[in-house]
């Protein structure tokens, strides 16, 4: 089953990281000051990927 692990960065933000069954990570998140933001972060990325649109970015080659 794919989990959310919450952690302590080096400077003291709480992050999270979401890691597949197989054990890689497939999505991290942004820095947050308190474990709650950081919990809140993961309920916003729950509520809201389940109908997230696709996107495809195109870059500019060389030439143009």
């Amino acid at each position: 089953m794919s989990k959310f692990e919450i952690y302590a960065d080096k400077s003291g933000k709480y992050r999270f990281r979401l890691k597949a069954k197989n054990g890689e990570i497939i999505a991290t998140g942004q820095g947050y000051s308190t474990k709650a933001a950081c919990m809140n972060g993961i309920q916003s990325v729950k509520n809201n990927a389940m109908d997230a649109e696709i996107v495809e970015i195109e870059t500019p080659s060389e030439e143009e």
